[in-house]
């Protein structure tokens, strides 16, 4: 089974213009943690609940007039669509990622997957494993967020 048989094809994204707030409205109302970052038809970045909380929060940056580009994670870690499921969760779990964009092979965003995706659409051992490898310890500064 490959990985576009279980991802939501319903992706939004966020401007890296838009502000922190406007980021955290748009997860609120969709109820997701996690937004691709998009500019000029590309995937510049990546946002998430995790980025507003430390890097916008945390440092006392007003949400109102900062913008997404100064706290999302920049380093876009994502797979193709005609991945294996299998294979993308053992990414997910060796760079520490409970949620993935997936692009075509003209590196367009399709979709998005989440570890509770391919526990509903696939089989819950892989979604396991692969939480199992997100959340071992030592996560931290020099090391990818999980996102």
């Amino acid at each position: 089974m490959q990985i576009a048989d279980v991802m939501s094809r319903d992706v939004r994204l966020v401007s890296p213009d838009e502000t922190v707030q406007s980021a955290a409205r748009m997860m609120e109302r969709e109820d997701i943690g996690f937004l691709p970052v998009g500019e000029n038809d590309r995937i510049v970045g990546m946002i998430t609940d995790r980025d507003i909380a430390m890097r916008a929060v945390a440092e006392g940056k007003d949400p109102k007039k900062t913008k997404v580009r100064e706290v999302m994670t920049e380093r876009v870690i994502y797979c193709m669509d005609d991945t294996d499921v299998e294979e993308a969760a053992q990414n997910m779990a060796e760079m520490r990622v409970r949620r993935m964009p997936i692009v075509d092979h003209e590196k367009r965003l399709v979709g998005v997957v989440s570890i509770g995706d391919i526990a509903f659409r696939h089989r819950p051992n892989v979604a396991g494993a692969a939480l199992e490898g997100v959340c071992k310890p030592g996560a931290g500064k020099g090391r990818p967020a999980a996102l």
